[in-house]
């Protein structure tokens, strides 16, 4: 799926040139080509890194967003989908900061966006922020999108599924409880490891909420949870 966008008004067109031209300028000269084949060989070579340390990095974003005005829906939409136009891993990172920083400004069509960050180029680093601070936040605004969740956890597609999985995982006591234990047995059987430490992972977060609930439910399906689903539910409240 192509993820090329235009600016369809001056204002979109206008801060995202402005944005892509700052982060252009203030990368390139940043590069560190070897500590970048360390970064792409970590990531399993997901895609090819500049090089940057996530500090370093961070203080290079603030100085592009400087002065810069914030932004509407189409904003996000056009910056986020630009940097993720980039090879370099860097502008995604930057894209889904951004995203995090503002998304209250976005509305419940996001989420379609949202997707295809989710889709395009996965691999945990991206995914896991974008699920739980960019479609959980979308989600949280908008109960409604819940019913998208809901199909979400059935794709194909394990970054989807894993998406819908820990898109609660900052909601602490606004958990819908019957979603988050109802897409972990939905996906208990799953083969892959991303999905069953996802499972372990959203459990042990709403374990800090209410052991009990989430130590009777390990409980009640330990015989179709995965071992490591298991283990990383009960990892800091015991069995």
């Amino acid at each position: 799926m192509s993820t090329t966008v235009r600016g369809t008004s001056g204002t979109e067109g206008d801060l995202s040139d402005l944005l892509l031209t700052r982060l252009t300028a203030a990368y390139a000269p940043a590069a560190d080509p070897a500590r970048g084949a360390e970064m792409r060989a970590y990531m399993k070579d997901v895609a090819p890194f500049l090089g940057l340390p996530t500090p370093r990095r961070r203080a290079l974003d603030k100085a592009v967003l400087a002065g810069a005005p914030p932004p509407g829906e189409a904003e996000c939409r056009s910056v986020a989908l630009r940097c993720w136009d980039r090879p370099e891993r860097e502008y995604q990172y930057f894209a889904v900061d951004y995203l995090r920083r503002h998304v209250g400004r976005c509305s419940s069509a996001f989420l379609p966006v949202a997707r295809v960050l989710v889709e395009t180029k996965p691999w945990w680093d991206t995914v896991d922020a974008l699920a739980a601070h960019v479609v959980g936040g979308l989600v949280r605004a908008d109960p409604a999108l819940a019913a998208d969740m809901d199909v979400w956890i059935e794709d194909d597609d394990q970054w989807v599924a894993r998406t819908a999985l820990l898109h609660q995982l900052r909601y602490k006591d606004a958990t819908d409880t019957d979603r988050l234990f109802g897409y972990c047995v939905r996906q208990a059987g799953h083969p892959g490891f991303f999905i069953r430490k996802a499972i372990g992972w959203c459990l042990r977060e709403y374990a800090k909420t209410d052991p009990d609930a989430v130590r009777a439910f390990v409980e009640r399906e330990r015989d179709r949870l995965a071992p490591l689903s298991a283990r990383e539910a009960l990892k800091n409240i015991g069995a």
